[in-house]
C-alpha cells in the first residue's frame, strides 16, 4: 500500500485528492505544514507527498513554489480537485439552530452568499478540518463549521447542507511529488523554473522558443527571487514531455538564453476540459 503525505489532519480536502487519485488502497499520511511533506519524502517515510500549487479562485498557494525550488524531487503526476464545501454541526442540530459558522478565511469567503442568505455569522479558523475536529471534541450550540463531508463523516457531525460554495468553478491543483522520473502517458505537461538575463527582451525571447516548436504555455508565473531582489523567477507549465526531441531542443537552447534555469517534472496531467463540474 502507497503512504502519501498531505498538509492538514483527516479530512482535508487534499486527503480527497488523495484518495480520489490512488483509489482506496493508500495510507493518507498528515503533516503539519507543506516543509513536512518534503521531509516525508527524503526520510523515505512516504512513497509520495501531495502539494497544492494553486486554487482556480484564490490563485497561487503561498510558499508552495518555493518548496519546488529548494527539493531536488520530481512531480510525478498532477491532480484537480473539484472543492465542495458543506456545513456540519453537532448531532441533532439544525440549520435553524445556527448562529455562528467557523472555517478558514478562504473557505468562508468562498460561501459568503450561503452565510449572508441565512444570517450566519463567520467566525476565522485556523483550519477547515480543524474547525470540524474542535467542534466534535467540543460541541457548543448554535456553532457549526464549514469543511468536508469527509470530515462530518470522521469526526460524527452531522451534515446540515451539500455544496454551499457561491461559484461551481471551485478548483485545486496539486502537485504528486516524488523521486526520479514518471513514465509518459498519453497527456503529459513539463513544469520548469527559471530566471532571465538582465537585458531587454530576455523574457520575450525565451518565450519565442516555445512559439517557435508549438509548445503550448498551460501557466507562467513571476514570483520574486528570494537572493536577488527585483530579479524574478519565472515559474512555467507547457504540453510536452522532456524525451520528446522538440521539448530536448526547447531546453537546451533555454539553458543558453536564460541565467538559471531547472525542470521540476513532466508527468502525467489532465487535459482541459475533462474535469467535471
Amino acid at each position: 500500500m502507497k503512504k502519501v503525505a498531505y498538509q492538514g489532519i483527516p479530512g482535508a480536502n487534499s486527503e480527497i485528492a488523495i484518495r480520489q487519485h490512488f483509489g482506496k488502497d493508500v495510507e493518507a499520511v498528515p503533516c503539519q505544514n507543506f516543509s513536512q511533506l518534503f521531509d516525508a519524502l527524503q526520510e523515505e517515510a512516504v512513497d509520495y507527498s501531495l502539494l497544492p500549487v494553486e486554487n482556480a479562485l484564490a490563485g497561487s498557494v503561498s510558499g508552495a513554489y518555493e518548496l519546488l525550488l529548494d527539493h531536488d524531487l520530481r512531480i510525478q503526476a498532477e491532480v484537480i480537485l473539484h472543492v465542495h464545501h458543506a456545513l456540519l454541526a453537532q448531532r441533532g442540530a439544525s440549520l435553524e439552530d445556527i448562529q455562528q459558522v467557523r472555517s478558514h478565511p478562504q473557505a468562508l469567503l468562498q460561501c459568503e452568499r450561503f452565510l449572508k442568505r441565512h444570517n450566519l455569522k463567520p467566525v476565522s479558523w485556523y483550519d477547515t478540518a480543524g474547525a470540524a475536529q474542535d467542534l466534535a471534541q467540543s460541541p457548543e450550540p448554535g456553532i457549526a463549521v464549514i469543511a468536508t463531508t469527509l470530515a462530518g463523516e470522521l469526526y460524527g457531525l452531522d451534515t446540515l447542507a451539500t455544496k454551499i460554495e457561491d461559484e461551481q468553478f471551485n478548483f485545486t491543483r496539486f502537485l504528486l511529488m516524488g523521486n526520479g522520473d514518471p513514465l509518459p502517458s498519453d497527456y503529459n505537461k513539463t513544469s520548469i523554473v527559471f530566471a532571465t538575463r538582465h537585458r531587454p527582451a530576455a523574457l520575450y525571447e525565451c518565450l519565442g522558443e516555445f512559439a517557435k516548436r508549438g509548445l503550448n504555455l498551460t501557466k507562467l508565473e513571476s514570483r520574486p527571487r528570494r537572493n536577488r531582489p527585483w530579479e524574478p523567477l519565472f515559474y512555467l507549465d507547457f504540453e510536452g514531455h522532456w524525451q520528446e526531441p522538440r521539448c530536448q531542443e526547447l531546453l537546451t537552447q533555454l539553458l543558453h538564453l536564460t541565467s538559471f534555469v531547472k525542470m521540476l517534472g513532466s508527468y502525467p496531467a489532465v487535459r482541459s476540459g475533462t474535469v467535471g463540474m
